[in-house]
């Protein structure tokens, strides 16, 4: 049986707006399991990093499973969701719009999270009362906004259809992407032919079944292994019958095996 998830209303935008005196605003909220942020936008940059636990971040047609190492940017006007996977020391920078100019952030995307961002991200005051310090702040914040732009761009979102059958199924997967291994049991699931569902794949996200939830199983495996999860537990829980098949499968979908890919999570 599914446990109910919560909905939390977003945190007062106005509280954390930065400005023209604090361009770079931080916040932090502590998600329990089953919690979400219902959707909502800013007017101004966001990047979503959590300190321990994973969240799901949905934005433009996209889902993002989130592990400590990593982090989403999201532009200024862009409606996005976060769900707890489970729970999670939740981190948000907010930034003056042109703080970060550039094509590159104009779109959703991951980035990776170097141990210095990472510090920076902590040290930041996160009381929307609390006074700013004109000596200390501007430091921090000019030495975030480089690291930002050091980041390393990770291809690590998953698309969402807009046709309800097939969306309905990569919800389920996305959920519990161990249930099923085969396309004809996640069809049967919505009530589709596997010939149908492979049809919706390549015409709503212009890619296959198996590469679609390959990025699902990657990105679920990313989050376990930042927990410190064996390679064979991630594999069992993944539906893999042997860590060598799951080890085949991360090679094949990012060119590396996951001693190597996961070595930072």
């Amino acid at each position: 049986m599914s446990t109910a998830r919560k909905l939390l209303p977003p945190l007062d935008p106005n509280a954390y707006a930065p400005s023209p005196e604090r361009p770079l605003r931080g916040k932090a909220r502590l998600m329990e399991h089953q919690m979400d942020i219902q959707p909502h936008l800013h007017d101004w940059g966001q990047l979503v990093f959590s300190v321990t636990g994973a969240v799901r971040v949905s934005a433009q047609q996209s889902t993002y499973i989130v592990p400590p190492s990593r982090a989403v940017w999201i532009p200024p006007g862009v409606v996005h969701a976060v769900s707890a996977i489970e729970q999670a020391d939740l981190r948000t920078l907010y930034l003056l719009p042109g703080l970060l100019d550039g094509p590159a952030w104009q779109a959703c995307r991951v980035l990776e999270v170097s141990p210095l961002l990472r510090e920076l991200v902590l040290a930041l005051p996160t009381d929307p009362k609390a006074a700013p310090d004109p000596a200390r702040e501007p430091l921090m914040n000019a030495l975030i906004v480089d690291e930002l732009g050091r980041a390393r761009t990770l291809r690590l979102g998953v698309e969402l259809p807009q046709d309800k059958r097939l969306r309905r199924l990569c919800e389920a997967m996305l959920n519990a992407p161990g249930r099923h291994a085969s396309l004809d049991d996640w069809a049967a699931e919505v009530g589709a032919s596997p010939r149908t569902v492979s049809r919706l794949f390549r015409n709503e996200l212009g890619t296959s079944y198996a590469q679609w939830r390959s990025q699902v199983l990657l990105a679920h495996a990313l989050s376990m292994a930042a927990r410190r999860r064996p390679m064979s537990h991630i594999a069992a829980e993944l539906g893999y019958a042997s860590a060598s098949a799951f080890t085949a499968m991360v090679t094949r979908t990012v060119g590396m095996p996951p001693s190597r890919f996961f070595a930072k999570a």
